[in-house]
């Protein structure tokens, strides 16, 4: 993990932040402060940190209205903080765009496991576009769903696909290996990479949010497919009887 990352915490709760700071500066982090969302989208925009910690209840403006915003131009790791239990608070972060949430009160290992583990992706992510600045080789292709491995990119019949980091991930995983079946706890463990903390409703929705984005009609997919009560699996629609 490279040090020296800049992580954005906003809570409209000092005492929150201020424990947050004391933590990630022990793990060499720099962090940036904000206490609503107004301040928040700002800096957001205009220090372009690495990770971004966002509780959903702030003044001014609330997380999900900050996360949705900050989605319009930005694919940072974005962490959703709340203190409510709603499931419906869950998922509508999640279908806003962030990459994932963790409930108040949280301790702090479970906290930089989450962090970590979101930091990994991006980190793949820069090394790869570096590493194959000039190799276009490695890329995955069914049915006009093509991903560029080394720049992240992704196409469907040859238009560009504005996928998060986490949503890339999720269809590389899934198109490494055409019709296996993974649980949602397997996809928790191999793509968000923990294998304690995960809801499988981040999976479902993760899910929802790709076919949104490949299928044609995504009450009907025909790329990303469910095998009931076993989990989910990438078809070619091309070869399907």
């Amino acid at each position: 993990m490279a040090n020296n990352m800049k992580i954005l915490v906003v809570d409209d709760e000092v005492s929150i932040v201020d424990i947050l700071k004391l933590n990630l500066k022990r793990e060499n982090f720099d962090v940036l402060e904000a206490y609503d969302g107004e301040m928040a989208l700002k800096i957001a925009l205009e220090e372009e940190p690495d990770l971004i910690l966002l509780d959903v209840m702030l003044p001014k403006m609330d997380g999900f209205t900050v996360c949705k915003r900050i989605r319009e131009v930005s694919q940072v790791p974005i962490i959703m903080l709340t203190a409510r239990e709603e499931e419906i608070d869950k998922v509508l972060g999640l279908e806003l765009g962030a990459d994932d949430y963790i409930t108040k009160p949280f301790s702090t290992r479970e906290l930089m496991a989450r962090i970590k583990s979101n930091l990994r992706r991006v980190n793949y992510e820069l090394n790869a576009a570096v590493e194959g600045a000039a190799d276009d080789s490695k890329k995955i292709s069914y049915a006009g769903v093509e991903l560029d491995l080394n720049h992240y990119l992704a196409t469907k019949d040859g238009k560009p696909i504005d996928l998060t980091i986490r949503e890339f991930e999720l269809l590389k995983f899934l198109m490494a290996i055409p019709e296996k079946i993974y649980s949602r706890q397997e996809l928790l463990e191999r793509v968000w990479g923990y294998e304690f903390y995960g809801d499988a409703r981040t999976v479902d929705v993760t899910v929802r949010r790709l076919r949104e984005k490949i299928e044609l009609d995504p009450s009907e997919p025909k790329f990303i497919a469910t095998k009931r009560s076993l989990g989910y699996y990438f078809t070619d629609p091309s070869i399907r009887k």
